[in-house]
């Protein structure tokens, strides 16, 4: 594997995610901690000696890989986050079909490689820890794979609707048949198929939930490499965050006004990733439908149920299992859970963090460090032989295909065909006027035969540049078509490849260790978080 990069700054990503990368100082007011400063990071590390709730989330994490199917190759983590002075490195992600896009590849090994360089670095136990995004309900978002496939990026939907309940308490249906079909009709018959598809039925199977399937997805691919499976839609867990669940009651608007400060603040020069609103959660209706807290008059209402504050706190104090944090409350749980040293994020939730450094102190926290995560994009044999053959750079490909297509044909129209030919015939003419008037004073009467052979010259041209023009449309064709195909491997749906393709598309491919090779040669070469890598297979 061959790794090399561009600048974030050439791509599609944010101002605040490349400020964040290239000018930190500009930003050190919405964040604690430079995670590119290692001196920063050991600061951190100083400062935890443990999460209040950490023993108990132990004994809660037990029963939920036992409920997930994954208790077996989890019990050495847990073994390892149960040691005194224990620290994690998180990241997470939606429960995507068949593990989603390929940036939940690249939060998971950074997540791994940061938890191994700092464990060195700082002589303690320091656990990768994989947060399941168990409490969204946005089915829609999670219900799709994307497979490069024999002619073109193919976006595949399963075919179903959610019910509005968490995603990880959906179960997975039939239709999950229908969906892998697909999937298959795309790839093509290798010798990893079969280890491939051994994986992929094992987890998604009818009945289960998707918890369950994508957890033991993740767990397939990473557990040998040390990684834990956490998350916290799950009622052991809920009873431990009845504390914060109340807080984000009681004190709803002193946290609306410390969210709505900073967002502000943020604003003037960058952008509010997430829109504040009257409290940070969800309640679990009857039907299991995710439904949102809000304020009415001087009480609360979700749906059709309403409550007075205090009825609503002493339902929370009950029946904890019945409330889901949103995505500003859902940082804060987890590292009441953990002994966060870092949290590995993507370039949005990069951005709702410069949100919440100040919602962090009204539950006596402090934001940890937020790492971005490793971003790349694997160009396969193929793709760059024939990315040699053209004139863009890799950043251009994220061009509409319209302006690729038009750009090249300015770039390549270059010799006037039409000159060229003109001049030749011109050039001709005047080569045969002398011969003429030499053969026309020996023999007058052939004058005809020399014009029409001197006319059959032309006429050969003209058939000649006709066959030139071809010839070049030909190329064009050639090269056009290459572009495309350039574009749809590494701009597949107008986006960046990592946003979009499955991991099982590379997987059928190179095999199903090739995450665990991929993390060997990053560690090798040294994890690199300040640009987007090409990765050459």
């Amino acid at each position: 594997m061959d790794l090399s990069g561009c600048s974030f700054s050439e791509l599609s990503y944010s101002t605040l995610f490349t400020t964040y990368l290239t000018n930190y100082e500009k930003l050190s007011s919405f964040y604690e901690f430079n995670p590119l400063d290692e001196a920063d990071i050991k600061k951190r590390a100083n400062t935890l000696s443990g999460a209040h709730q950490k023993d108990a989330y132990i004994e809660a994490l037990r029963k939920y890989h036992e409920e997930l199917g994954i208790s077996s190759s989890q019990a050495d983590q847990l073994r390892k986050l149960g040691e005194e002075d224990a620290l994690v490195v998180v990241t997470g992600q939606q429960l995507g079909i068949l593990g989603g896009p390929m940036f939940t590849i690249y939060k998971t090994m950074s997540a791994i490689l940061l938890a191994r360089s700092y464990q060195e670095k700082l002589g303690r136990p320091v656990v990768p820890v994989f947060w399941l995004a168990d409490e969204d309900h946005d089915f829609e978002e999670i219900s799709w794979t994307g497979i490069t496939g024999r002619k073109d990026f193919t976006k595949i939907h399963l075919n179903e609707q959610g019910s509005g309940k968490p995603v990880s308490d959906e179960l997975v249906t039939a239709q999950i048949e229908e969906l892998k079909s697909q999937v298959k009709e795309e790839l093509f018959d290798t010798d990893f198929s079969e280890a491939l598809w051994s994986q992929i039925n094992k987890c998604y199977q009818q009945g289960k939930s998707h918890a369950q399937a994508f957890a033991g997805l993740i767990n397939e691919w990473f557990a040998e490499e040390g990684l834990l499976i956490a998350g916290s839609n799950f009622a052991p867990v809920k009873k431990l965050l009845s504390k914060e669940f109340s807080v984000s009651i009681s004190e709803a608007d002193t946290i609306y006004d410390s969210i709505e400060k900073q967002s502000s603040e943020l604003e003037n020069d960058f952008h509010r990733q997430v829109m504040n609103g009257d409290s940070n959660l969800f309640y679990l209706s009857e039907n299991d439908s995710r439904q949102k807290l809000n304020r009415e008059g001087k009480g609360w209402k979700a749906g059709e149920k309403t409550w007075n504050e205090g009825e609503l706190l002493k339902e929370i104090q009950s029946n904890p299992e019945k409330f889901s944090p949103n995505v500003f409350l859902r940082p804060v749980i987890q590292d009441v859970l953990l002994p966060t040293l870092g949290y590995v994020a993507g370039p949005g939730e990069l951005a709702y963090y410069g949100q919440m450094k100040n919602f962090y102190y009204q539950f006596d926290l402090q934001m940890p460090p937020i790492f971005p995560r490793f971003s790349a994009t694997i160009i396969e044999s193929g793709i760059s032989r024939i990315v040699e053959k053209l004139p863009f750079s890799f950043c251009e490909y994220g061009k509409r295909i319209e302006d690729l297509e038009s750009e090249f044909i300015e770039q390549t129209d270059t010799v006037d065909i039409e000159q060229v030919f003109s001049e030749w015939k011109e050039k001709l003419n005047e080569a045969t006027e002398e011969p003429l008037k030499v053969i026309n004073d020996i023999d007058p009467t052939l004058d005809g035969t020399v014009g029409k052979t001197v006319a059959g010259f032309g006429n050969e041209l003209d058939k000649l540049k006709g066959r030139v023009y071809r010839s070049i449309k030909k190329q064009e064709e050639i090269q056009l078509s290459r572009i495309e195909k350039i574009k749809v491997n590494l701009f597949p749906d107008g986006g960046l490849q990592e946003r979009a393709v499955s991991p099982v598309y590379f997987m059928n491919k190179y095999g199903v260790d090739i995450w665990n090779e991929l993390l060997a040669e990053i560690e090798k070469e040294g994890l690199e978080l300040t640009k987007h890598h090409l990765i050459e297979l």
